[in-house]
């Protein structure tokens, strides 16, 4: 019986390595080599870190404002929604809504932590049926950083996506 047929007998998958047992007549390469292999590679291939899944969170900044003062509607993303199906299926769901007096000297302002702002970073301010046109400034940051500012006479929608 040959070495090649040998190995075949008994094999044991270890953390993607296979284990073979030692019969005589093994080269001896094969038992200080594997033997060696194990001491370098082994610790690799057990140890992992414990949430290398877990995503890095961005601190995510909403301002809403206007030139002259009124209740605002202001829709805004303070969580990560799992997929685009669930946020879909429900946006609102993601998408919590607050009435809020703005103006001249009040600003309207919330912090939070998401971990894909490109994605769903996002902060919608309208002065809904109203007749007035209080001039709507919205502004977003990521990490400190400005990335979006818009405004319009109604209403004003700061996103890094494209809706």
């Amino acid at each position: 019986m040959g070495y090649f047929s040998r190995v075949r007998q008994s094999t044991v998958r270890l953390g993607g390595f296979v284990a073979t047992p030692r019969h005589r007549g093994d080269p001896w390469w094969g038992r200080i080599g594997g033997a060696a292999l194990m001491a370098v590679v082994g610790p690799l291939v057990v140890s992992a870190p414990g949430h290398a899944d877990d995503p890095a969170l961005h601190h995510v900044r909403y301002s809403v404002t206007a030139a002259q003062q009124f209740t605002a509607d202001i829709y805004f993303r303070d969580t990560d929604p799992p997929n685009w199906a669930d946020y879909s299926h429900n946006p609102y769901q993601f998408s919590p809504k607050v009435e809020a007096l703005v103006g001249p000297g009040t600003k309207w302002s919330l912090e939070v932590m998401l971990a894909d702002p490109q994605q769903w970073a996002m902060v919608a301010a309208t002065s809904g049926q109203s007749a007035a046109t209080p001039q709507v400034h919205c502004e977003l940051a990521v990490d400190g950083v400005v990335v979006a500012a818009n405004a319009g006479p109604k209403g004003a929608l700061c996103s890094l996506r494209h809706w």
